[in-house]
């Protein structure tokens, strides 16, 4: 392979409206089932969505997760709705009113994104939805079920480390670049 980064030249690939070569595919589909157990097409969540790489030249230091934080229905949403429901039964407004309290309000979520991802993890059993009142349809309460613990426990042992990394990561830059106003 060359000296151009992978993100790099995939980004160009798919910006022309080419596929990425079979290998750099591969490259990203091994780390993906590498560090979500599955392939992105059978994952309960992506169901099969195409991605870009975030990768730097080194498949090694390839971290997906700052992508998935960052891309529409990330990695760490369906981690946060899902805790938020083991806390209490939740509605939709409610779920999305509770997770700009956690972020100080310095994120807001869409209604375009929940409810499209609670249909997703209700058809995958790991909430149970149930109306308010079945003749109105007003509001739909949202719970997780076993299947949603497990997943939950899963998706926490693996954001752990990543969440940390990128902690550690921030914190590193905020002292390296900030360091002079810290003497003053």
């Amino acid at each position: 392979m060359d000296e151009t980064p992978f993100w790099h030249d995939w980004h160009q690939r798919r910006r022309g409206r080419r596929h990425p070569p079979h290998k750099l595919r591969e490259m990203w589909r091994n780390h993906f089932r590498e560090f979500f157990g599955t392939e992105p097409e059978e994952h309960w969540f992506f169901r099969g969505r195409r991605f870009k790489g975030w990768a730097s030249s080194d498949p090694g230091t390839f971290n997906p997760f700052v992508g998935l934080m960052l891309a529409k229905g990330g990695g760490l949403l369906p981690l946060l709705v899902l805790h938020l429901l083991e806390e209490q039964p939740r509605y939709g407004n409610e779920i999305m009113k509770a997770l700009q309290e956690r972020t100080n309000g310095r994120w807001v979520s869409n209604p375009g994104v929940i409810y499209p991802m609670l249909n997703i993890m209700e058809e995958h059993d790991l909430v149970e939805g149930e109306w308010e009142d079945e003749d109105r349809r007003t509001r739909r309460f949202y719970r997780i079920t076993q299947q949603g613990i497990e997943e939950l426990a899963r998706l926490k042992d693996v954001m752990r480390p990543r969440l940390k990394e990128a902690s550690e990561i921030l914190q590193s830059l905020l002292d390296e670049l900030y360091a002079e106003y810290d003497t003053i």
